[in-house]
């Protein structure tokens, strides 16, 4: 039986081989579109399996008066091939990038924003919205500093000289001790301020931060938000301060609210109350007749929620600023604006809204 050889044979080497395997080489580089086929092209007719390169690793084969034909006939055909592939290498690669930079053209002349767009703090949009409706009734909006006097702080609205809320641990007292200024509690102030600079009759809604020495939690914060409202004039009785914040209520929750009044106390109003509004979470938003329910986080199954502290104005107070409570009488309210967030957005913890975090912000960005 004969043994067949697995010796591969020998390539050819002369100028016919030769020849062919250039012009299919320059053959295939001008088809190749794309350097990505350029490549395949190079590994094809230039690499190590190519006729060219096995020809010229045989060129150490032939004998010795045929090595410098045979290397000159090799050379030349491979270094015109290389020399094609560079310039195909170019050309190819300044058409890509050419249609890279068209495909990614930017039109500078077009409006853009060049900073990624934000939202205002819901607590700002809520205080607006406040604002919004006060003026609606048409009221008007008064601020105040937020350092402010002891007298307007506390002597003018009618808190006693040993009153709780002014110790140490209710309130923030400014540097030196006996300077006589605060980091404002609340904003009754600006309503002592505008009854002095304005007179009366009177009708102001206050927004602003205030300071309390609380400690920040869930539900509590050492810097909030107020509104509070204040109306002075002849024949005012709480009737028409059941009618304003119902009208409040039902701007800031919708539908028809329905709410009541619980005696409280308070120093610069009397009578003082709180006043509730009826869930709107859970079945107690339909009526009196429907019970709420015991799991509701809203309400805690109570079926009322907090509005805040109310009151006619004391006549204490206004005397302090030079009203006669005998010709004029007027009330007055205060409503947390964090606490209406919470309860308006179902925001579960104070720290969401302080901690800065612009997520939050841009959730109620698009609110109108």
């Amino acid at each position: 039986m004969s043994e067949s050889s697995s010796t591969p044979a020998a390539p050819v080497i002369d100028e016919a081989t030769i020849g062919d395997a250039v012009d299919a080489a320059l053959a295939a580089i001008a088809a190749a579109a794309t350097t990505a086929e350029l490549k395949q092209v190079r590994i094809e007719h230039v690499g190590d399996a190519s006729v060219l390169s096995s020809a010229n690793r045989a060129i150490k084969d032939l004998p010795k008066e045929q090595k410098a034909a045979a290397g000159k006939l090799v050379g030349q055909g491979k270094g015109r091939v290389q020399k094609q592939l560079a310039a195909r290498q170019q050309e190819l690669a300044a058409a890509e990038e050419e249609a890279a930079l068209a495909a990614e053209t930017v039109d500078v002349t077009l409006p853009t924003d060049r900073r990624p767009r934000g939202a205002a703090h819901p607590l700002t949009t809520l205080r607006h919205r406040i604002e919004d409706v006060f003026v609606g009734m048409g009221w008007e909006i008064a601020e105040g500093p937020e350092i402010e006097a002891e007298w307007f702080n506390f002597d003018a609205l009618n808190f006693d000289a040993d009153h709780p809320a002014r110790q140490m641990q209710d309130t923030f007292y400014v540097a030196p001790e006996g300077s006589g200024r605060v980091l404002r509690t609340h904003t009754s102030p600006v309503q002592a301020r505008a009854l002095l600079e304005r007179g009366v009759p009177l009708y102001i809604a206050c927004p602003g931060t205030v300071f309390r020495t609380d400690e920040l939690d869930a539900t509590h914060t050492p810097v909030f938000h107020q509104v509070e409202g204040l109306a002075i004039d002849k024949g005012l009785t709480m009737a028409h301060l059941v009618g304003t914040l119902d009208t409040l209520a039902k701007a800031l929750f919708g539908g028809e609210p329905v709410t009541r009044l619980r005696p409280s106390y308070f120093p610069f109003t009397e009578p003082s109350a709180e006043m509730d509004f009826r869930c709107f979470s859970c079945e107690a938003r339909n009526g009196l007749d429907h019970e709420a329910d015991p799991g509701c986080r809203v309400c805690g199954g109570t079926g009322w929620i907090e509005m805040g502290g109310c009151g006619m104005v004391n006549p204490a107070v206004l005397r302090a600023v030079g009203v006669d409570p005998e010709e004029h009488q007027g009330f007055a309210f205060g409503l947390g604006i964090e606490r209406i967030l919470m309860l308006r957005n179902g925001v579960p913890d104070m720290h969401d809204i302080v901690e800065g975090d612009v997520r939050f912000s841009q959730h109620y960005g698009t609110e109108i």
